[in-house]
């Protein structure tokens, strides 16, 4: 998952959503520097990733995309999902799309005092370009898959998944709408404990 389904799935609780958000910004043991509220954000964030990463939708979509995306077919999935809690929003909260992107870029500038350096430097860009609202568009996607494309010091063929996803939406879509739901669960199972 990306940036929008973590920050979603943090719920009204502002310091699980820094901390989710920032969480790949935190290595390992950095993590204790935190107040406990944006730490269980982040450790929230792990969990979330390693739940992803070993459930066998997941591993299904992944594997559609190995063949042309090859080791970053995982972050192509990560974005094509976001893509389509994007572009269904409506089903999964009672806030709309740009409602609820402009009060995460304003809970985490909050939180500024705390950001790591690698937040400072891509959030100022997140907002202008409003990359959280943009993800309902498959432009949108194809504009963050370019970046991180510019960005890879190997080889990729992600600025070209976009088109992977034109010719399969409703397989990849069905996946997401599969899995999600069974990610909501497992999530509010572990911010109930």
């Amino acid at each position: 998952m990306n940036f929008l389904a973590h920050t979603f799935l943090s719920g009204s609780d502002e310091e699980l959503l820094v901390g989710n958000f920032i969480a790949d910004s935190v290595k390992g043991r950095q993590k204790d520097g935190y107040p406990a509220g944006i730490r269980r954000g982040i450790e929230l964030h792990r969990l979330i990733d390693t739940y992803t990463d070993s459930h066998p939708i997941v591993h299904q979509t992944k594997e559609r995309l190995r063949p042309e995306q090859g080791k970053f077919a995982g972050v192509t999935t990560d974005m094509f999902y976001d893509h389509f809690l994007a572009a269904n929003f409506e089903k999964y909260a009672s806030i709309s799309l740009l409602d609820f992107s402009l009060y995460v870029y304003q809970t985490v500038e909050s939180y500024s005092h705390i950001l790591p350096e690698r937040v400072h430097y891509f959030l100022p860009y997140m907002v202008k370009q409003n990359w959280l609202h943009r993800y309902a568009q498959i432009a949108g996607i194809q504009d963050s898959l370019n970046g991180l494309s510019r960005r890879s010091t190997f080889a990729s063929n992600m600025s070209t998944a976009t088109q992977t996803l034109e010719e399969n939406y409703q397989i990849y879509k069905q996946d997401f709408e599969q899995f999600f739901p069974e990610l909501q669960n497992y999530v509010k199972q572990v911010v109930a404990t």
